[in-house]
Protein backbone atom coordinates (compact mmCIF):
# COMPACT_ATOMS: atom_id res chain seq x y z
CA UNK A 1 0.00 0.00 0.00
CA UNK A 2 2.85 2.42 0.83
CA UNK A 3 4.50 1.72 -2.53
CA UNK A 4 1.19 2.40 -4.31
CA UNK A 5 0.71 5.65 -2.40
CA UNK A 6 4.27 6.78 -3.18
CA UNK A 7 3.81 5.98 -6.89
CA UNK A 8 0.50 7.85 -7.01
CA UNK A 9 1.94 10.85 -5.19
CA UNK A 10 4.94 10.86 -7.54
CA UNK A 11 2.53 10.84 -10.49
CA UNK A 12 0.75 13.98 -9.27
CA UNK A 13 4.04 15.73 -8.43
CA UNK A 14 5.39 15.11 -11.92
CA UNK A 15 2.10 16.13 -13.53
CA UNK A 16 2.07 19.44 -11.64
CA UNK A 17 5.67 20.54 -12.12
CA UNK A 18 6.06 19.35 -15.71
CA UNK A 19 3.04 21.36 -16.83
CA UNK A 20 4.28 24.49 -15.08
CA UNK A 21 7.85 24.12 -16.40
CA UNK A 22 6.99 23.21 -20.00
CA UNK A 23 8.11 25.87 -22.49
CA UNK A 24 5.30 27.06 -24.71
CA UNK A 25 7.64 27.73 -27.64
CA UNK A 26 8.92 24.14 -27.54
CA UNK A 27 5.40 22.73 -27.19
CA UNK A 28 4.18 24.88 -30.09
CA UNK A 29 7.03 23.57 -32.23
CA UNK A 30 6.13 19.95 -31.39
CA UNK A 31 2.44 20.61 -32.01
CA UNK A 32 3.23 22.12 -35.41
CA UNK A 33 5.18 18.95 -36.20
CA UNK A 34 2.01 16.92 -35.61
CA UNK A 35 2.33 15.77 -31.97
CA UNK A 36 -1.24 15.78 -30.61
CA UNK A 37 -0.04 15.38 -27.01
CA UNK A 38 1.83 18.69 -27.23
CA UNK A 39 -1.36 20.33 -28.45
CA UNK A 40 -3.21 18.87 -25.44
CA UNK A 41 -0.59 20.26 -23.04
CA UNK A 42 -0.88 23.68 -24.67
CA UNK A 43 -4.65 23.56 -24.30
CA UNK A 44 -4.35 22.67 -20.61
CA UNK A 45 -1.83 25.49 -20.08
CA UNK A 46 -4.38 27.94 -21.48
CA UNK A 47 -6.87 26.98 -18.72
CA UNK A 48 -4.99 25.05 -16.01
CA UNK A 49 -7.54 25.62 -13.23
CA UNK A 50 -9.21 22.18 -13.20
CA UNK A 51 -5.90 20.45 -13.87
CA UNK A 52 -4.14 21.91 -10.82
CA UNK A 53 -7.25 21.46 -8.69
CA UNK A 54 -7.23 17.72 -9.43
CA UNK A 55 -3.50 17.61 -8.66
CA UNK A 56 -4.10 19.20 -5.26
CA UNK A 57 -7.00 16.86 -4.52
CA UNK A 58 -4.76 13.89 -5.28
CA UNK A 59 -1.72 15.18 -3.38
CA UNK A 60 -3.63 16.04 -0.21
CA UNK A 61 -5.70 12.84 -0.22
CA UNK A 62 -2.59 10.73 -0.66
CA UNK A 63 -0.78 12.62 2.10
CA UNK A 64 -3.59 11.81 4.58
CA UNK A 65 -3.69 8.15 3.52
CA UNK A 66 0.09 7.92 3.79
CA UNK A 67 -0.02 9.06 7.40
CA UNK A 68 -2.68 6.48 8.29
CA UNK A 69 -1.15 3.56 6.41
CA UNK A 70 2.44 4.40 7.34
CA UNK A 71 1.79 4.36 11.06
CA UNK A 72 -0.08 1.06 10.95
CA UNK A 73 2.40 -0.61 8.57
CA UNK A 74 5.76 0.11 10.18
CA UNK A 75 5.17 0.90 13.87
CA UNK A 76 4.51 -2.73 14.98
CA UNK A 77 7.70 -3.95 13.28
CA UNK A 78 9.87 -1.28 14.90
CA UNK A 79 8.18 -1.98 18.24
CA UNK A 80 8.96 -5.70 17.96
CA UNK A 81 12.61 -4.92 17.34
CA UNK A 82 12.87 -2.47 20.26
CA UNK A 83 10.99 -4.40 23.03
CA UNK A 84 13.93 -6.68 23.89
CA UNK A 85 16.18 -3.69 24.61
CA UNK A 86 13.82 -1.21 26.37
CA UNK A 87 10.56 -0.80 28.19
CA UNK A 88 7.27 -1.24 26.31
CA UNK A 89 6.17 2.40 26.60
CA UNK A 90 9.52 3.71 25.34
CA UNK A 91 9.58 1.10 22.57
CA UNK A 92 6.12 2.18 21.38
CA UNK A 93 7.01 5.86 21.34
CA UNK A 94 10.35 5.29 19.59
CA UNK A 95 8.74 2.86 17.12
CA UNK A 96 6.13 5.49 16.21
CA UNK A 97 8.87 8.13 15.70
CA UNK A 98 10.94 5.79 13.54
CA UNK A 99 7.89 4.80 11.50
CA UNK A 100 6.92 8.43 10.99
CA UNK A 101 10.50 9.33 10.00
CA UNK A 102 10.86 6.47 7.53
CA UNK A 103 7.52 7.09 5.83
CA UNK A 104 8.20 10.85 5.66
CA UNK A 105 11.67 10.27 4.19
CA UNK A 106 10.34 7.88 1.55
CA UNK A 107 7.60 10.28 0.54
CA UNK A 108 9.91 13.31 0.47
CA UNK A 109 12.55 11.57 -1.66
CA UNK A 110 10.52 9.17 -3.79
CA UNK A 111 7.23 11.03 -4.10
CA UNK A 112 8.49 14.61 -4.22
CA UNK A 113 12.19 15.35 -4.83
CA UNK A 114 12.97 12.61 -7.37
CA UNK A 115 9.80 13.09 -9.49
CA UNK A 116 10.21 16.86 -9.53
CA UNK A 117 13.87 16.57 -10.51
CA UNK A 118 12.90 14.31 -13.39
CA UNK A 119 10.15 16.72 -14.42
CA UNK A 120 12.51 19.71 -14.38
CA UNK A 121 15.04 17.92 -16.57
CA UNK A 122 12.53 17.03 -19.32
CA UNK A 123 9.31 18.98 -18.62
CA UNK A 124 7.79 18.79 -22.11
CA UNK A 125 8.30 15.02 -22.46
CA UNK A 126 6.93 14.29 -18.99
CA UNK A 127 3.94 16.61 -19.46
CA UNK A 128 3.03 14.99 -22.79
CA UNK A 129 3.31 11.51 -21.21
CA UNK A 130 1.03 12.32 -18.26
CA UNK A 131 -1.46 14.67 -19.92
CA UNK A 132 -3.73 11.80 -21.08
CA UNK A 133 -4.28 10.24 -17.63
CA UNK A 134 -4.61 13.69 -16.05
CA UNK A 135 -7.31 14.72 -18.53
CA UNK A 136 -9.20 11.50 -17.66
CA UNK A 137 -8.94 12.25 -13.91
CA UNK A 138 -10.02 15.83 -14.55
CA UNK A 139 -13.19 14.58 -16.26
CA UNK A 140 -13.93 12.10 -13.44
CA UNK A 141 -13.38 14.66 -10.67
CA UNK A 142 -14.81 17.60 -12.58
CA UNK A 143 -17.76 18.28 -10.22
CA UNK A 144 -15.49 18.41 -7.16
CA UNK A 145 -12.84 20.37 -9.04
CA UNK A 146 -15.47 22.84 -10.31
CA UNK A 147 -16.62 23.64 -6.80
CA UNK A 148 -13.11 24.10 -5.42
CA UNK A 149 -12.04 26.06 -8.49
CA UNK A 150 -15.02 28.41 -8.24
CA UNK A 151 -14.19 29.10 -4.62
CA UNK A 152 -10.54 29.80 -5.54
CA UNK A 153 -11.57 32.19 -8.35
CA UNK A 154 -13.82 34.04 -5.93
CA UNK A 155 -10.98 34.48 -3.46
CA UNK A 156 -8.66 35.71 -6.22
CA UNK A 157 -11.21 38.32 -7.29
CA UNK A 158 -11.64 39.44 -3.69
CA UNK A 159 -7.85 39.84 -3.44
CA UNK A 160 -7.82 41.79 -6.73
CA UNK A 161 -5.52 39.34 -8.49
CA UNK A 162 -5.93 38.02 -12.09
CA UNK A 163 -7.84 34.76 -12.44
CA UNK A 164 -6.00 33.60 -15.60
CA UNK A 165 -2.21 33.65 -16.11
CA UNK A 166 -0.67 36.17 -18.50
CA UNK A 167 1.16 34.12 -21.15
CA UNK A 168 2.28 37.11 -23.20
CA UNK A 169 5.88 36.72 -24.38
CA UNK A 170 7.84 39.97 -24.23
CA UNK A 171 11.20 40.91 -25.70
CA UNK A 172 12.59 40.66 -22.14
CA UNK A 173 11.55 36.98 -22.07
CA UNK A 174 13.32 36.33 -25.37
CA UNK A 175 16.47 38.12 -24.18
CA UNK A 176 16.39 36.10 -20.96
CA UNK A 177 16.14 32.87 -22.96
CA UNK A 178 19.04 33.98 -25.17
CA UNK A 179 21.11 34.78 -22.07
CA UNK A 180 20.29 31.38 -20.57
CA UNK A 181 21.27 29.71 -23.84
CA UNK A 182 24.50 31.70 -23.90
CA UNK A 183 25.40 30.64 -20.36
CA UNK A 184 24.61 27.02 -21.26
CA UNK A 185 26.89 27.22 -24.30
CA UNK A 186 24.06 26.73 -26.81
CA UNK A 187 24.05 30.33 -28.09
CA UNK A 188 27.38 31.81 -29.20
CA UNK A 189 28.55 35.27 -28.12
CA UNK A 190 28.00 36.78 -31.56
CA UNK A 191 24.56 35.18 -31.90
CA UNK A 192 23.42 36.55 -28.55
CA UNK A 193 24.69 39.98 -29.58
CA UNK A 194 22.66 39.83 -32.79
CA UNK A 195 19.48 39.03 -30.82
CA UNK A 196 20.09 41.99 -28.48
CA UNK A 197 20.85 44.29 -31.42
CA UNK A 198 17.59 43.38 -33.15
CA UNK A 199 15.57 44.55 -30.16
CA UNK A 200 17.64 47.72 -29.96
CA UNK A 201 16.39 48.77 -33.40
CA UNK A 202 13.30 50.23 -31.71
CA UNK A 203 15.37 52.41 -29.36
CA UNK A 204 18.43 53.38 -31.42
CA UNK A 205 18.02 56.49 -33.56
CA UNK A 206 19.39 56.75 -37.08
CA UNK A 207 22.15 59.04 -35.81
CA UNK A 208 23.76 56.08 -34.02
CA UNK A 209 24.45 54.27 -37.33
CA UNK A 210 24.66 57.06 -39.93
CA UNK A 211 27.64 58.48 -41.76
CA UNK A 212 27.97 61.91 -40.18
CA UNK A 213 27.85 65.15 -42.19
CA UNK A 214 31.59 65.80 -42.21
CA UNK A 215 32.31 62.33 -43.61
CA UNK A 216 29.84 62.48 -46.49
CA UNK A 217 31.39 62.39 -49.95
CA UNK A 218 29.10 64.22 -52.36
CA UNK A 219 29.08 65.75 -55.85
CA UNK A 220 27.96 69.20 -56.91
CA UNK A 221 25.91 69.52 -60.09
CA UNK A 222 28.66 71.67 -61.61
CA UNK A 223 31.50 69.21 -60.91
CA UNK A 224 33.29 68.29 -64.13
CA UNK A 225 34.10 64.75 -65.19
CA UNK A 226 37.71 64.93 -63.99
CA UNK A 227 36.65 65.94 -60.48
CA UNK A 228 34.01 63.19 -60.39
CA UNK A 229 36.54 60.55 -61.44
CA UNK A 230 39.10 61.78 -58.92
CA UNK A 231 36.62 61.80 -56.06
CA UNK A 232 35.43 58.28 -56.88
CA UNK A 233 39.04 57.03 -56.97
CA UNK A 234 39.90 58.70 -53.64
CA UNK A 235 36.66 57.75 -51.83
CA UNK A 236 35.04 54.69 -53.41
CA UNK A 237 31.40 54.20 -52.41
CA UNK A 238 28.36 52.56 -53.95
CA UNK A 239 26.24 55.73 -53.70
CA UNK A 240 27.07 59.45 -53.82
CA UNK A 241 24.92 62.37 -52.76
CA UNK A 242 24.35 65.09 -55.39
CA UNK A 243 23.80 68.70 -54.26
CA UNK A 244 23.18 72.05 -55.94
CA UNK A 245 26.04 73.98 -54.36
CA UNK A 246 26.50 73.00 -50.71
CA UNK A 247 25.54 69.83 -48.88
CA UNK A 248 22.27 71.25 -47.52
CA UNK A 249 20.86 71.73 -51.04
CA UNK A 250 20.24 68.09 -51.83
CA UNK A 251 19.17 67.25 -55.38
CA UNK A 252 19.35 63.46 -55.27
CA UNK A 253 21.92 60.72 -55.44
CA UNK A 254 23.88 58.91 -58.12
CA UNK A 255 24.73 55.21 -58.20
CA UNK A 256 28.40 54.37 -58.75
CA UNK A 257 27.36 51.51 -61.05
CA UNK A 258 25.72 53.97 -63.45
CA UNK A 259 28.89 56.08 -63.51
CA UNK A 260 31.05 53.05 -64.22
CA UNK A 261 28.82 52.03 -67.10
CA UNK A 262 29.24 55.50 -68.63
CA UNK A 263 33.00 55.18 -68.28
CA UNK A 264 33.08 51.69 -69.84
CA UNK A 265 30.97 52.87 -72.77
CA UNK A 266 33.20 55.91 -73.23
CA UNK A 267 30.34 58.34 -72.60
CA UNK A 268 30.95 61.69 -70.88
CA UNK A 269 29.78 62.29 -67.31
CA UNK A 270 27.87 65.52 -66.73
CA UNK A 271 25.54 65.64 -63.72
CA UNK A 272 23.77 68.86 -64.67
CA UNK A 273 23.19 68.09 -68.35
CA UNK A 274 22.28 64.42 -67.76
CA UNK A 275 19.54 64.37 -65.11
CA UNK A 276 18.81 60.69 -65.86
CA UNK A 277 21.85 59.83 -63.76
CA UNK A 278 20.40 61.45 -60.65
CA UNK A 279 17.81 59.51 -58.64
CA UNK A 280 15.33 60.88 -56.17
CA UNK A 281 16.65 60.54 -52.64
CA UNK A 282 14.73 59.51 -49.52
CA UNK A 283 14.78 62.21 -46.81
CA UNK A 284 14.18 61.15 -43.18
CA UNK A 285 14.21 63.11 -39.90
CA UNK A 286 17.02 62.60 -37.42
CA UNK A 287 14.67 61.42 -34.63
CA UNK A 288 13.61 58.23 -36.43
CA UNK A 289 14.63 54.91 -34.92
CA UNK A 290 16.45 52.29 -36.96
CA UNK A 291 13.27 50.18 -37.03
CA UNK A 292 11.33 53.13 -38.47
CA UNK A 293 13.93 53.87 -41.13
CA UNK A 294 13.84 50.17 -42.12
CA UNK A 295 10.11 50.58 -42.66
CA UNK A 296 10.72 53.66 -44.81
CA UNK A 297 13.31 51.80 -46.88
CA UNK A 298 10.79 49.02 -47.50
CA UNK A 299 7.96 51.37 -48.41
CA UNK A 300 10.09 53.53 -50.72
CA UNK A 301 11.99 50.54 -52.22
CA UNK A 302 15.24 52.34 -51.42
CA UNK A 303 18.37 51.47 -49.47
CA UNK A 304 19.86 54.98 -49.15
CA UNK A 305 18.51 58.00 -47.23
CA UNK A 306 19.57 61.49 -46.22
CA UNK A 307 19.04 62.46 -42.57
CA UNK A 308 18.03 66.05 -41.81
CA UNK A 309 17.31 67.88 -38.56
CA UNK A 310 14.39 70.15 -37.69
CA UNK A 311 16.06 73.04 -39.55
CA UNK A 312 16.30 70.96 -42.77
CA UNK A 313 20.08 70.80 -42.46
CA UNK A 314 21.78 67.58 -43.50
CA UNK A 315 23.26 65.75 -40.50
CA UNK A 316 24.20 62.51 -42.23
CA UNK A 317 23.31 59.68 -44.59
CA UNK A 318 22.34 56.10 -43.84
CA UNK A 319 22.11 52.95 -45.94
CA UNK A 320 20.43 49.61 -45.47
CA UNK A 321 23.89 48.14 -45.07
CA UNK A 322 24.56 50.49 -42.14
CA UNK A 323 21.45 49.18 -40.35
CA UNK A 324 22.32 45.55 -41.05
CA UNK A 325 25.89 46.10 -39.83
CA UNK A 326 24.46 47.44 -36.58
CA UNK A 327 22.35 44.29 -36.22
CA UNK A 328 25.02 41.77 -37.19
CA UNK A 329 27.77 43.37 -35.12
CA UNK A 330 30.87 41.20 -34.82
CA UNK A 331 29.51 38.68 -37.35
CA UNK A 332 30.29 41.11 -40.17
CA UNK A 333 33.10 43.16 -38.62
CA UNK A 334 36.52 41.55 -38.93
CA UNK A 335 39.42 42.15 -36.57
CA UNK A 336 41.14 44.22 -39.23
CA UNK A 337 38.27 46.69 -39.40
CA UNK A 338 38.47 49.76 -37.22
CA UNK A 339 36.32 49.42 -34.11
CA UNK A 340 34.66 52.38 -32.45
CA UNK A 341 35.42 51.19 -28.92
CA UNK A 342 38.48 49.08 -28.12
CA UNK A 343 39.44 47.45 -24.83
CA UNK A 344 43.11 47.96 -23.91
CA UNK A 345 45.37 45.53 -22.05
CA UNK A 346 45.11 47.52 -18.80
CA UNK A 347 41.30 47.25 -18.76
CA UNK A 348 40.64 50.77 -20.03
CA UNK A 349 38.81 51.60 -23.27
CA UNK A 350 39.64 53.92 -26.18
CA UNK A 351 36.48 55.05 -27.97
CA UNK A 352 35.51 57.30 -30.86
CA UNK A 353 33.30 60.24 -29.99
CA UNK A 354 30.64 58.93 -32.40
CA UNK A 355 30.37 55.57 -30.60
CA UNK A 356 26.64 54.88 -29.97
CA UNK A 357 25.65 54.92 -26.30
CA UNK A 358 24.22 51.33 -26.39
CA UNK A 359 27.67 50.09 -27.48
CA UNK A 360 29.33 52.02 -24.64
CA UNK A 361 26.82 50.64 -22.13
CA UNK A 362 27.43 47.09 -23.33
CA UNK A 363 31.22 47.40 -23.18
CA UNK A 364 31.24 48.97 -19.70
CA UNK A 365 28.43 46.84 -18.29
CA UNK A 366 26.27 49.88 -17.42
CA UNK A 367 22.48 49.67 -17.30
CA UNK A 368 21.86 53.34 -18.00
CA UNK A 369 23.40 56.73 -18.70
CA UNK A 370 22.17 60.03 -17.23
CA UNK A 371 19.63 62.21 -19.07
CA UNK A 372 18.47 59.49 -21.50
CA UNK A 373 17.03 60.66 -24.80
CA UNK A 374 19.10 63.85 -24.97
CA UNK A 375 21.98 62.30 -26.95
CA UNK A 376 22.87 59.23 -28.99
CA UNK A 377 26.67 59.13 -28.96
CA UNK A 378 29.54 59.31 -26.49
CA UNK A 379 30.33 62.85 -27.66
CA UNK A 380 26.73 63.87 -26.99
CA UNK A 381 26.96 62.41 -23.47
CA UNK A 382 30.05 64.53 -22.77
CA UNK A 383 28.37 67.67 -24.13
CA UNK A 384 25.29 67.18 -21.93
CA UNK A 385 27.35 66.47 -18.83
CA UNK A 386 29.76 69.39 -19.40
CA UNK A 387 27.06 71.74 -20.73
CA UNK A 388 29.48 72.98 -23.39
CA UNK A 389 31.62 71.79 -26.31
CA UNK A 390 34.27 69.41 -24.90
CA UNK A 391 37.97 70.19 -25.28
CA UNK A 392 41.10 68.14 -24.70
CA UNK A 393 41.71 66.95 -21.10
CA UNK A 394 38.04 67.47 -20.13
CA UNK A 395 36.90 64.74 -17.73
CA UNK A 396 33.49 63.38 -16.73
CA UNK A 397 32.97 60.66 -14.12
CA UNK A 398 29.89 58.45 -14.02
CA UNK A 399 29.13 55.20 -12.15
CA UNK A 400 32.79 54.51 -11.38
CA UNK A 401 34.05 55.27 -14.91
CA UNK A 402 36.24 58.21 -15.93
CA UNK A 403 35.71 59.64 -19.44
CA UNK A 404 38.65 61.80 -20.57
CA UNK A 405 38.72 63.63 -23.89
CA UNK A 406 42.12 62.91 -25.43
CA UNK A 407 41.66 64.25 -28.96
CA UNK A 408 39.43 66.91 -30.53
CA UNK A 409 39.28 67.64 -34.26
CA UNK A 410 37.97 71.18 -34.66
CA UNK A 411 34.85 71.02 -32.46
CA UNK A 412 34.33 67.28 -32.87
CA UNK A 413 35.28 64.85 -30.10
CA UNK A 414 37.57 62.36 -31.81
CA UNK A 415 38.93 60.06 -29.08
CA UNK A 416 37.87 59.42 -25.48
CA UNK A 417 39.81 57.40 -22.89
CA UNK A 418 37.56 55.47 -20.50
CA UNK A 419 39.09 54.12 -17.27
CA UNK A 420 37.70 52.61 -14.08
CA UNK A 421 37.86 54.78 -10.95
CA UNK A 422 36.93 54.10 -7.35
CA UNK A 423 34.69 54.91 -5.65
CA UNK A 424 31.92 55.44 -8.25
CA UNK A 425 30.78 59.03 -8.68
CA UNK A 426 27.29 59.74 -10.05
CA UNK A 427 26.45 62.56 -12.40
CA UNK A 428 29.43 64.73 -11.46
CA UNK A 429 31.13 66.57 -14.36
CA UNK A 430 34.67 67.75 -13.92
CA UNK A 431 36.31 70.34 -16.15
Amino acid sequence: MIVVLIAASAFFSMAELSLAASRRLRLRQLADEGDSRAAQVLKVQEQPGYYFTVVQIGVNTLAILAGVVGEGALTPHFEALLRPVMEIDNAQRLAFALSFGCVTMMFVVLADLLPKRLSMNEPERVAMTLVGPMIFLTLVLRPVAWGLNALTDLLLRILGRPVKPDNTITHADILALAEAGHQAGVVADAEQQVIENIFELDTRTVESSMTSRERIVYFSLDDDETLVRTRIAESPHSTYLVCEQDIDQVVGYVDATDLFQRVLRGEPISLRSDPALIKKVLIVPDRLTLAEVMTQFRQAHEDFAVIVNEYSLVVGVITLNDVMSTVMGSLVHTDEEEQQIVRRDDGSFLADGITPIPDVQRSLGLDEFPHPGQYDTLAGFLMVMLRRIPKRTDVVEWEGWRFEVVDVDSHRVDQVMITRVQPPSRDTPHD
